[in-house]
């Protein structure tokens, strides 16, 4: 019923706790499509172990918007998720997903709220001051093993999903305009209607926002990407940002936000929400 999408370089305790989050909390059954940028450390071989897992292995690594269309031409479901493999779900996530699609028709892309982005720019900015006194203090100590990820979840939220409940029953199916790149959620034949991800730009998430906002202007059918403030994934945030990455293999085609949208960004993103 769900085609999860993520592509993958390394972090193994990451990827297992992934997995776990994925496992415990999603209602409906699911396949996760791990796209794997030639891991070295175990974490393709501990996917390749997973029933549910189809797993696709690159010969060297790939950029975001590559790899997320490698594992939507592999989907088998119209319904299909752009996950980051560090974030945490929150429970039945994937219901109340499908309520909100059910309902809103004009909803082709939609996001869910995290601590990258949730309602309002005051409350986005005391999540993130919290988030950073936590986490960079606990990977300094334990690094990023399994028990460190855990601790720094249990110290930024006490019991996440109730946490996460506390949000839903604030917020409920509220909407706004917006996205968190690490969770995008949308259907196979929306994404294929739009030529699927742009390759040439990493920061891909935002492309597509534009994309789609661009064509809600002229299209009523179409809403821009809007976020789901009641329904809230924890996103750990680049735990390997002082790791030297392998180039991209498809570096000679990439290009930047600003090379190909230039000021007319700015005017696209104006009405974002927080």
């Amino acid at each position: 019923m769900i085609s999860i999408i993520t592509g993958i370089y390394n972090q193994k305790s990451m990827n297992e706790l992934f997995y776990q989050t994925l496992v415990e909390n999603t209602y409906h059954p699911f396949e996760l499509i791990i796209v794997d940028n030639n891991s070295t450390d175990g974490s393709k071989e501990f996917f390749a172990q997973k029933d549910n897992v189809v797993l696709i292995e690159n010969n060297g690594n790939y950029n975001y918007p590559y790899c997320q269309n490698i594992g939507l031409k592999k989907a088998k479901h119209e319904l299909v998720c752009f996950f980051n493999n560090d974030i945490l779900v929150s429970s039945n996530w994937d219901v109340k997903v499908m309520e909100i699609l059910k309902k809103e028709k004009n909803i082709k892309v939609l996001s869910v709220a995290t601590n990258d982005h949730v309602e309002s720019k005051p409350a986005q900015k005391k999540i993130a001051r919290k988030w950073k006194k936590i986490k960079y203090p606990i990977q300094t100590i334990f690094g990023n093993n399994k028990m460190a990820l855990k601790l720094m979840a249990y110290l930024m939220y006490g019991e996440f999903q109730k946490f996460a409940e506390k949000r839903f029953s604030k917020w409920g199916y509220q909407l706004i305009e917006g996205y968190s790149g690490s969770a995008i959620i949308s259907t196979k034949k929306f994404m294929e209607s739009i030529e699927l991800w742009d390759e040439r730009i990493q920061a891909a998430d935002y492309d597509l926002f534009n994309r789609v906002k661009k064509i809600s202007l002229t299209d009523s059918s179409v809403s821009p990407i809007a976020l789901a403030l009641g329904i809230y994934f924890h996103h750990f945030q680049r735990l390997t940002y002082k790791t030297k990455f392998p180039p991209f293999k498809n570096q000679s085609i990439m290009m930047s936000l600003t090379e190909k949208w230039g000021k007319e960004t700015d005017e696209l993103r104006k009405d974002i929400v927080g």
